[in-house]
């Protein structure tokens, strides 16, 4: 797959830095949604991984950094990035338990369903190859600073 984006412009768009951005790169994104690659979810040195597991409610944590870096390539790009809180969870559907078991990489979609400056909702979830592995809808309340 060819990245339209790599990990150095996802860190620019995101208020994560270092092994904490979770996205290698984008794949492809329009005005409605975003498709993001990851392997970091094989990495025992992942920063969420406990003993070398990553539980898959950490998908969580992809689901929200690909909603920002949607935010931040269909938003206003100059801007500096914005913290987002996550809110809200609903409709969440894990079809595992963790998600180092899988090998191939990650893809994260996440698409818009509702947006303005100060909260967005967005459905979500996370393959490995023709394997769901979560989905759900979540809603982030954005800062417009950093604390």
């Amino acid at each position: 797959m060819e990245l339209v984006l790599g990990k150095e412009e996802i860190a620019n768009l995101i208020p994560h830095s270092g092994n904490m951005c979770l996205l290698d790169g984008v794949i492809g994104w329009d005005e409605a949604g975003i498709r993001c690659i990851s392997t970091s979810h094989t990495d025992a040195a992942n920063p969420m991984a406990r003993n070398g597991r990553l539980s898959a409610i950490c998908g969580l944590e992809y689901a929200a950094q690909a909603m920002a870096v949607h935010g931040g390539l269909a938003g206003d790009v100059e801007a500096q990035p914005r913290m987002g809180l996550l809110v809200s969870v609903r409709n969440l559907v894990c079809r595992t338990d963790r998600l180092d078991r899988y090998e191939g990489p990650l893809i994260v979609r996440a698409g818009r369903l509702f947006g303005e400056r100060e909260r967005v909702i967005y459905e979500f979830s996370l393959h490995v190859g023709d394997s769901e592995l979560m989905a759900g809808r979540a809603t982030a309340v954005l800062q417009q600073q950093f604390l």
